[in-house]
């Protein structure tokens, strides 16, 4: 266990999320920063916190497991790192709350993994009144210094419009991004170097915590790539199958279920469920959720893409641009506070969509994701229709969105079209 007066590591970037921790670290006794490995929730608990225990370490994961309570010895606010290794800790800490009485930001945790169901069973309470949760992405393109952030999420909630704000960027550009990703290891380094974490992410993710698991290795990577082929699809278990090269012989949907489940709960990937309007308007909508990368360079590593490559095939570079647009909305939203904010995608039985729909404080706002300002008009018209079709039902009394954007990659000019719907550049968006 160490103790420091400060323990900001050397080099931290501040990120979005902090302000949202330093609210419920008032609320709250203790807060869980959940997310993907290597997104930086170690150093943010740091940056929080004067004294640490990890529970990587095999000592003191060995006292931990004789006594949690020892994981929670230290000055106060106190971290402790992959808690998840003794979900022993979890009840540990919720009584060290509760004898604290009343007493708020003594602890964080954080985990780059949701428990198993058998792990869940060695947790007795929820926490539910002790203990926060957040989750941690890796860095938006605000953070990485590769946006400029001049158009703010929540303004455009408060607000509706935006100010015209010029800044380009290009498909190169969007292509390095994708391959890049938003590691916070990566900052400052050349990209053929930055461009190996992601290979060396999913390679450790199959040599540890798979196995770790009881799965297997090999077929883990099957269904990720197969799930990378299918990015931003709504596939079925059968298209994954196909494409992982398997048939109903060799795995069943049980399996795929099974595997799916723990990418998830490894962070690996997040689901974008279809979006029902508040109060239904006339129309059937999809509501199977689609499955993203928490990072679009997870994906580009799976593929075997470059951004040379990404430059000739345009349709791949597209899909894996929405992914990092998804990722980047969810760190943004995540910086809000309430109840009731989500993201969902929406498609009805007439061809109608939004590639996003964002809720937040009870109002809705439609987006459409396009890699080139030259799908704009076409973008806006489908807002429109989509947005109208939602309004038509006097009976429903849906809300008028809060805005409609479109959200493009290669451009270099954030405004407001004449007929409502907003342009901007990703490299603008902020929180």
């Amino acid at each position: 266990m160490n103790d420091d007066a400060t323990l900001i590591p050397e080099g931290y970037v501040p990120r979005l999320i902090e302000g949202r921790l330093d609210t419920l670290m008032r609320a709250f006794g203790c807060v869980e920063i959940a997310g993907a490995k290597w997104s930086g929730k170690t150093w943010t608990g740091l940056s929080r916190c004067t004294s640490v225990t990890k529970l990587d370490l095999p000592a003191e994961r060995e006292a931990a497991l004789v006594q949690p309570s020892l994981a929670l010895v230290g000055s106060t606010p106190h971290l402790v790192d992959e808690w998840q290794e003794v979900p022993e800790v979890w009840d540990a800490a919720r009584r060290h709350v509760d004898d604290a009485s009343g007493e708020r930001g003594l602890l964080v945790l954080t985990g780059s993994s949701a428990l198993s169901k058998r792990a869940r069973e060695k947790i007795r309470h929820s926490g539910t009144g002790r203990i926060a949760r957040l989750v941690m992405r890796p860095m938006s393109l605000a953070e990485s210094g590769d946006s400029t952030a001049s158009v703010s999420l929540r303004e455009l909630f408060e607000t509706g419009d935006i100010a015209p704000v010029r800044h380009e960027s290009d498909v190169q550009d969007i292509a390095r991004w994708c391959c890049r990703g938003g590691w916070p290891a990566n900052i400052g380094l050349e990209d053929e170097i930055a461009y190996e974490t992601s290979a060396a992410y999913v390679d450790s993710v199959l040599r540890t915590n798979i196995d770790d698991e009881g799965k297997s290795s090999e077929l883990a990577l099957s269904l990720l790539r197969a799930l990378a082929f299918n990015e931003s699809q709504a596939a079925t278990y059968r298209t994954i199958r196909k494409d992982a090269g398997f048939d109903e012989r060799d795995i069943d949907d049980d399996t795929i279920a099974s595997y799916i489940d723990l990418f998830k709960r490894m962070y690996l990937i997040e689901e974008l469920t279809g979006w029902e309007p508040p109060m239904r308007a006339k129309a059937r909508v999809r509501v199977k959720p689609k499955r993203m990368f928490v990072d679009p360079s997870l994906a580009a590593a799976l593929l075997s893409a470059t951004p040379s490559k990404l430059i000739r095939d345009m349709q791949t570079l597209g899909v894996l641009f929405e992914n990092l647009v998804i990722r980047d909305l969810r760190i943004y939203l995540s910086t809000f506070g309430g109840v009731g904010n989500a993201i969902h995608y929406y498609h009805d039985d007439k061809g109608l969509e939004m590639d996003a729909v964002i809720e937040h404080a009870g109002s809705w706002a439609g987006v459409e994701i396009k890699l080139s300002n030259t799908k704009v008009d076409e973008a806006a018209r489908n807002l429109l229709r989509a947005r109208d079709k939602i309004l038509a039902n006097p009976a429903a009394q849906n809300e008028a969105p809060a805005f409609l954007a479109v959200i493009v990659g290669a451009g270099d000019l954030a405004y407001k079209r004449d007929d409502g719907v907003l342009v901007i550049p990703i490299n603008c968006l902020g929180a």
